[in-house]
């Protein structure tokens, strides 16, 4: 049997799902079923519980889990030891993020930390907060990055960088004339924003609040793009981070004008399971992502 076989079985039962698996290994769906398949065979049983939702082990599958899990923990500390002998650094990285964040903030980072180590790889996915908290205590992900992180048993913080929040609008907009803008004038206005689960989301919610702002909420979205896309046809104004807008303030399609009086930052966290082992390459991501700039 195939080490990468086991691999996919664990990873069928940690996410749930034959795609989910599919997307961490880099095969089809269809490639996932027939691996299970060949699993059951081998040992003559039934090994996943097929459900409406989410798959779950059976009883031989969990015993099937706990085993392969153990060989392939051994086999990747056995890989991690070797690889302090030598001085080149190896491996793959796999760095769960939020969108705004992998899309506008991580390139330099990334770009920085494959130059000085060809050898290793990293493995970006674009996923939700709760999501990404949860990927990196069921190590599922090596490194998280959120906005706004928040404290969770078994999860160590460690600061990355943080945000300008700024107002975002048209070019044509009359807020768009202005050098700076008071809070009290977005009262009134057409807002585009973040769903409610978002933390960007609740943090301009509570500024607003605490200002006794109130906008006009026309639409709530999960990304920053499809936030910005929404600005530029004239939906409404938003409150982004500044870095997210670079891109359309340099060709005019966006202009983004800073907060009179107090800024208002989004700081980001690096989340890693406190406690794990810790392998050359990702300990040299963290060195890079850390560093200041």
């Amino acid at each position: 049997m195939q080490l990468e076989t086991l691999k996919v079985f664990c990873d069928v039962v940690e996410t749930g799902s034959f795609s989910k698996a599919a997307v961490l290994n880099f095969i089809s769906q269809s490639a996932v079923s027939q691996q299970m398949r060949a699993l059951e065979e081998k040992y003559d049983h039934k090994l996943i519980e097929r459900g409406k939702r989410n798959l779950a082990p059976t009883l031989a599958g969990q015993i099937l889990y706990e085993v392969a899990k153990d060989v392939l923990t051994r086999l990747a500390g056995m890989e991690q030891r070797l690889q302090k002998l030598s001085k080149s650094v190896v491996g793959e990285v796999r760095l769960a993020t939020i969108y705004s964040v992998g899309m506008h903030e991580l390139h330099e980072h990334l770009a920085e930390f494959m130059r000085q180590y060809p050898g290793a790889r990293v493995r970006m996915e674009y996923s939700r907060v709760n999501r990404i908290y949860e990927a990196v205590l069921g190590n599922q992900a090596d490194i998280g990055i959120v906005a706004y992180p928040a404290r969770r048993s078994g999860i160590q913080i460690l600061p990355f960088q943080s945000d300008e929040l700024v107002l975002v609008c048209q070019p044509t907009h009359a807020l768009a004339r202005l050098k700076k803008v008071e809070l009290k004038q977005l009262a009134g206005q057409d807002f585009v924003t973040f769903e409610r689960d978002i933390p960007t989301r609740r943090a301009v919610d509570r500024i607003l609040r605490e200002h006794d702002v109130k906008v006009n909420i026309v639409m709530e979205l999960d990304n920053v793009d499809t936030i910005k896309r929404a600005v530029e046809i004239g939906s409404g104004i938003a409150v982004l981070p500044k870095m997210s807008v670079a891109p359309e303030v340099e060709l005019k399609t966006l202009v983004a004008v800073e907060f009179a009086g107090e800024r208002y930052l989004r700081p980001l966290g690096i989340l890693i399971k406190r406690g794990r082992e810790i392998p050359t390459a990702m300990q040299r991501l963290l060195d890079v992502l850390t560093r200041e700039h």
